[in-house]
């Protein structure tokens, strides 16, 4: 189905207002989303269904990277996914920074990947660099070793038995 066609259907559905409706044009325009990603048009029209829904932090992932937003459903969205890793994946933008159809969804998403990059940074500054002392690579060395002997010794008794067994 065309995207203005299916745009048409999920505005008739929203203008029913019922629940059914509202949810049958969410679905439509989320899959016009997931099929044309760097369209800005589709992904504020689908946070126009989550407003319409009560859900602003899905209403301001989906505005994000639009010219205008909401402060308040910004928030929720920065609320509801509190690390920029997350809220780049939440964002589902598919493609590279300068694909982006505007100057201001070029800078958001800079912005939100530097920021990602930094956290994603400090944790492995954070993380300690610990090496593994000899001592006990020595005693998981040697723990594998008698394994290895039991169950050698385990296999050569299991087939002298059998032998006797047959002979």
């Amino acid at each position: 189905m065309p995207v203005e066609l299916t745009l048409h259907k999920a505005a008739e559905e929203m203008r029913r207002g019922d629940l059914a409706s509202v949810l049958r044009a969410r679905q439509r325009i989320a899959g016009l989303v997931g099929t044309y990603p760097q369209r800005l048009d589709l992904r504020e029209r689908l946070g126009e269904v989550y407003r319409v829904l009560g859900q602003p932090a899905q209403a301001g992932r989906w505005t994000y990277l639009a010219e205008e937003r909401d402060p308040a459903e910004l928030e929720a969205f920065e609320r509801a996914y509190r690390r920029a890793e997350a809220r780049l994946v939440a964002l589902s933008w598919q493609g590279r920074v300068d694909e982006a159809p505007t100057e201001t969804a070029r800078t958001r998403l800079a912005a939100l990947y530097s920021e990602a990059r930094l956290e994603i940074q400090h944790e492995l500054d954070a993380t300690p660099n610990e090496e593994t002392s000899w001592g006990a690579c020595l005693i998981v060395m040697a723990g594998g070793t008698f394994f290895l002997v039991c169950f050698l010794l385990g296999i050569v008794t299991l087939v002298q038995f059998l032998w006797k067994l047959v002979s």
